[in-house]
């Protein structure tokens, strides 16, 4: 299960994700995500991962693809820095590619 919140907080669209992000839930979050950018062209979307217990395949996939179209993550947790450190590194893998 994923529970999605989202907050307006001065100029800044936050999702806060709490569960995993996996499976089905993944669709989820690619919904959430959209209409968060959809909604805020100008504004900056922040996604909190301090609450993800679990990242699958398809969430990995999702969330390099939020951080390559602009998603500032919050991570604080020992699992979360560890998710947008990959993540980072994943991406810049790509770029010299």
């Amino acid at each position: 299960m994923l529970r999605v919140t989202k907050s307006d907080e001065a100029g800044c669209v936050h999702l806060k994700l709490e569960g995993k992000l996996a499976g089905c839930w993944v669709e989820v979050m690619e919904q959430s995500w959209a209409e968060a950018r959809a909604e805020s062209r100008s504004a900056r979307v922040s996604i909190d991962l301090n609450a993800v217990t679990y990242v699958d395949v398809q969430g990995a996939r999702l969330l390099d693809q939020m951080y390559r179209e602009g998603a500032n993550f919050q991570a604080t947790t020992c699992l979360a820095k560890g998710t947008v450190e990959e993540v980072k590194s994943r991406c810049r893998e790509v770029a010299k590619a």
